[in-house]
């Protein structure tokens, strides 16, 4: 009785390179959104020093309004009117009842610019804005 050999069939493998290159494009959609988010916190505002402040987090769906040293304000980016950041911060109010804002304005400001943008906040519904600065150095 002659017996047959029995070919080995390879073991099924599992080709890893389409995983690889989502893993990649994936790692790469993350850190460019994130640059976008920092992309308002790292304008060229000169915040105010104060001794209880605290490193900035980036909170989710928190709204920053930037005011330079001129006094002119930034939403995203773009200068905005009082009137049109009072839009927004309606409509925003509309959609989350509890929207988080922080102003961050410029030591050189004059208080009165950035006095008139929390105006425009608690106009606009917004219960507790915030003002961002940078802790005192030692």
């Amino acid at each position: 009785m002659i017996l047959s050999e029995q070919l080995e069939s390879p073991a099924p493998t599992i080709d890893l390179t389409p995983v690889i290159d989502m893993v990649f494009l994936l790692l790469i959609f993350f850190l460019a959104a994130t640059t976008f988010q920092q992309a308002e916190r790292e304008m060229k505002i000169a915040l105010p020093h104060a001794a209880s402040a605290q490193p900035i987090a980036a909170a989710m769906r928190e709204l920053i309004i930037n005011v330079d040293a001129q006094g002119r304000i930034m939403m995203g980016g773009r200068e905005v009117t009082p009137a049109a950041c009072a839009m927004r911060l309606a409509e925003a109010i509309k959609r989350n009842p509890e929207q988080r804002v922080a102003v961050r304005g410029d030591r050189a400001a004059a208080y009165e610019h950035i006095a008139r943008v929390l105006d425009v906040c608690k106009s606009s519904g917004i219960q507790q804005p915030f003002l961002d600065t940078v802790p005192l150095r030692p």
